[in-house]
């Protein structure tokens, strides 16, 4: 399997981090709840819902809101195949 020596974009690294504060998040609150109501009054349908929607949406957002990573350049060779 080849490796990459490339760096890691920006955009990346910020919805990894987005994901994994956001799974810390919902495992706490799961952890320290006495009932299996995270959010009060909401129907437990709601909930399922809203909880599984906010992790892939906050990740999608802190990924394209980051900045993008330039990769650098490199020589390409003419069309024509002549060096």
């Amino acid at each position: 399997m080849p490796t990459s020596t490339r760096p890691v974009e920006t955009k990346v690294k910020a919805a990894t981090v987005m994901a994994t504060v956001l799974a810390v998040i919902v495992t706490v609150l799961n952890a320290v709840s006495a009932d299996s109501t995270l959010l009060g009054e909401l129907p437990g349908w709601l909930q399922s819902v809203i909880i599984l929607v906010t992790v892939p949406l906050s990740t999608f957002y802190a990924g394209w809101k980051a900045r993008h990573t330039p990769k650098p350049t490199q020589a390409v060779p003419p069309a024509d195949g002549a060096v």
